[in-house]
């Protein structure tokens, strides 16, 4: 299987996130806006200062890269990124004040709505063309989706505000394909730091002082938005949108379970078989690829 890597990246950075909450719940006695002011600014920190001592060739290479294209190109490129960190920073925000204020079920329902409309996105925005037992999952994934929101609308619209964001941010960088990966990212991240800066002196609280905030706040910058961020775009060089958006699946699956065997919010049986039925429309969406994955398996044994 030759994309298997890109799957591969694409598992590692929706399974990290999956376990999101055991990192953020520690921090539910502080703000939304402050967690998301120093996740944001101790990336933007660690990325630049990664990208200037290892990375300056590439720095050129891509200032030399962006400088060939058609000024056409270019405004593309530019509205590219500027849209990727500005959707990036409302998921952000949106998903750490519904995991902390509302509920990490909601949370997890959102990852399940965000592969209907990523899918959906690229088929209408980017033409990528779906078989008939791919567009059966995403119908069996609306009907998990409208199955969960029967108990609460007003999770499924916070759901289905952060579900967009992310949807959003995958669709607009599936066409930004040419420049090098980490840098995209921490292109993106400085933006969004700057957007956030004149917000800081306004909304942000007393400057914490407990050693815990920050050390969760590191492992959150590091483990939980550089590290599968960068995995996220590099799978988009492999395979399309609305395959990453169908494996995002694989977070809220994880945070699921969480959400009844770690924080014991009350699990129905309409929830179970709703996920049971979203869980159900990855494997169909993904069934060619997994089975030419185990057919070469079995070949490559036989061999």
């Amino acid at each position: 299987m030759k994309n298997l890597k890109y799957y591969l990246a694409a598992i590692s950075a929706f399974s990290l996130w999956g376990f999101f909450s055991l990192v953020l719940r520690p921090l539910q006695a502080y703000s939304s806006l402050d967690i998301l002011f120093y996740r944001v600014f101790s990336c933007a920190l660690i990325m630049s200062v990664i990208s200037i001592l290892f990375k300056r060739k590439k720095i050129r290479d891509n200032v030399s890269l962006f400088r060939s294209l058609p000024a056409r190109s270019r405004r593309a490129i530019i509205w590219l990124n500027v849209g990727g960190s500005v959707f990036l920073t409302v998921n952000w925000f949106s998903f750490i004040y519904v995991m902390n204020h509302v509920s990490v079920r909601a949370t997890s329902v959102a990852y399940l709505v965000c592969p209907i409309l990523t899918t959906l996105l690229a088929f209408f925005l980017l033409h990528d063309r779906l078989s008939r037992p791919q567009w059966i999952s995403v119908a069996l994934s609306c009907i998990g989706c409208l199955l969960l929101s029967y108990t609460s609308l007003s999770v499924m619209f916070y759901s289905t505000f952060i579900g967009l964001s992310y949807a959003c941010y995958l669709i607009s960088q599936n066409k930004n394909a040419r420049f090098d990966k980490f840098l995209v990212l921490n292109f993106h991240i400085l933006l969004s730091a700057i957007i956030l800066m004149p917000f800081y002196p306004a909304f942000a609280g007393e400057i914490p002082s407990d050693f815990k905030f920050y050390f969760y706040v590191e492992i959150i910058a590091v483990m939980y938005t550089i590290v599968p961020l960068f995995l996220n775009l590099y799978a988009l060089n492999g395979i399309s949108s609305s395959k990453v958006g169908m494996l995002l699946n694989i977070n809220p699956i994880i945070a699921f379970v969480l959400s009844g065997v770690v924080y014991h919010e009350p699990l129905g049986t309409l929830q179970i078989f709703a996920y049971a039925l979203i869980f159900l429309a990855v494997i169909v969406f993904n069934a060619k690829e997994i089975f030419v994955s185990i057919k070469g398996a079995k070949s490559s044994h036989n061999y």
